[in-house]
């Protein structure tokens, strides 16, 4: 038993300088996923289209595109993770989209922009790669502040993405900008080769085992509820993504005064969860992954509705930050919690289906707020969206009760 946890030991040294690696890379790749948001239409009409309603198509053809392919490519990448070793499945995905970030900034035609953007979703998936080596590779006393430094990268990314898509084409050309965030991420490849250390997958899976009985027993019908509280969750943070422009019209004047205002809010919301991800990870590290959840799903619940009756922009932007801060530490607890529950040799499987979940969220929740913000009105997307989180906290407190009976009955038994 204690050479067992002695392997563990040295197997889990080198976790710290690996979450470093990993948020770094999943940092550039998440810039390159969202850089082009700005300039991509502009980008479109050089390549030859030249109508506003085709330049509209291509460019949220392209756009998607990305998210589309990863979305069905992650579970398939987290089984081989679990099979061949996940530092391999890393190097694969910053190399990915190394290249195609590369190749894009040598597209001829839409078609190619759509291809290659395909073939970005295809070959990456770094952040989702990287949850799962964190998660499998953190001391579970760690794992939520860990999944909360790592999540604050990500999503970092994504907001430094657009930011960096808007100051670098004027400065050094939209081809060229392509060729440098290619060129950055292939500095993630390096580092993630070289710097980011993983016992072989054999002598992982055969360790595990002995490491943590409870690890090897699966408990899918709280994998399943996880799955749902995370497509949920970015639903939520999602759903006021096509109204949030027209809301606000109502309460400030001027196209460049929304526009601005619009920003101020989205950025507000990935702001307060920058923030407090690794806190709110850390948290739920001391006092339970479940209890947070519960919470911060009660918190956002609660600050939606009175997003529905400001009076002034500033309100919401007020509030979106404090759902922001809210939401931060949930996605880590949703990761730790399936992380926990499931053997060690199907963890890159259980969290990849976790990873297109996610992205189904990331679809439905705009078609939710554009469909009910078109059809019944802007303030019943908060009120709809408050419901559907206080049914997501129901269902994780319903599981944290299961989990709390089994846990007394096997005491007792």
């Amino acid at each position: 038993m204690s050479s067992s946890l002695a392997e563990l030991s040295t197997e889990q040294q080198h976790w710290k300088r690996n979450l470093w690696v990993c948020v770094l890379g999943s940092f550039t790749t998440l810039v390159a996923m969202t850089l082009l948001l700005p300039f991509l239409p502009l980008y479109v009409q050089q390549l030859g289209v030249q109508t506003p309603a085709a330049i509209a198509h291509w460019s949220g053809v392209a756009y998607g595109a990305t998210f589309f392919s990863a979305a069905l490519t992650a579970p398939l990448w987290g089984k081989l993770a679990d099979r061949y070793g996940r530092k391999l499945m890393l190097i694969r995905a910053s190399l990915g989209m190394a290249i195609a970030m590369s190749l894009l900034g040598m597209a001829t035609t839409p078609w190619q922009l759509v291809a290659l953007r395909l073939l970005a979703g295809l070959l990456g998936g770094y952040a989702s790669g990287s949850t799962i080596l964190v998660a499998a590779q953190t001391p579970k006393a760690h794992t939520g502040w860990a999944l909360g430094m790592l999540s604050a990268g990500i999503m970092a990314g994504s907001v430094v993405g657009p930011l960096l898509g808007g100051v670098l084409p004027p400065l050094i050309g939209i081809r060229q900008t392509f060729w440098l965030t290619g060129a950055v991420i292939f500095l993630a490849f390096l580092a993630t080769t070289f710097l980011l250390k993983e016992s072989p997958p054999r002598a992982v899976n055969q360790r595990a085992p002995a490491a943590s009985d409870d690890a090897t027993r699966l408990n899918l019908p709280l994998v399943r509820v996880m799955w749902l509280c995370g497509m949920l969750l970015i639903f939520a943070n999602m759903s006021i993504e096509p109204i949030i422009t027209l809301y606000l019209a109502r309460f400030v004047e001027g196209d460049r005064a929304v526009t601005l205002h619009a920003g101020l809010v989205i950025a507000a919301a990935a702001l307060g969860s920058i923030l407090s991800a690794s806190r709110l990870g850390r948290l739920a590290d001391r006092i339970g992954h479940f209890r947070v959840l519960i919470g911060g799903l009660l918190v956002c619940a609660i600050l939606l509705i009175p997003q529905a009756f400001i009076t002034a922009a500033w309100q919401l932007v007020v509030l979106r930050f404090l759902m922001g801060m809210a939401l931060g530490g949930l996605m880590p607890c949703i990761t730790a919690l399936i992380r926990h529950h499931v053997p060690q040799n199907q963890v890159g499987k259980m969290l990849g289906y976790s990873t297109s979940t996610q992205y189904i969220g990331q679809v439905t929740g705009p078609l939710f707020g554009g469909f009910v913000g078109g059809s019944v009105g802007m303030s019943p997307v908060f009120l709809a969206t408050s419901v559907v989180m206080a049914g997501c906290a129901g269902l994780a407190m319903a599981m944290a009760r299961r989990c709390g009976r089994s846990a007394r009955k096997a005491d007792e038994s």
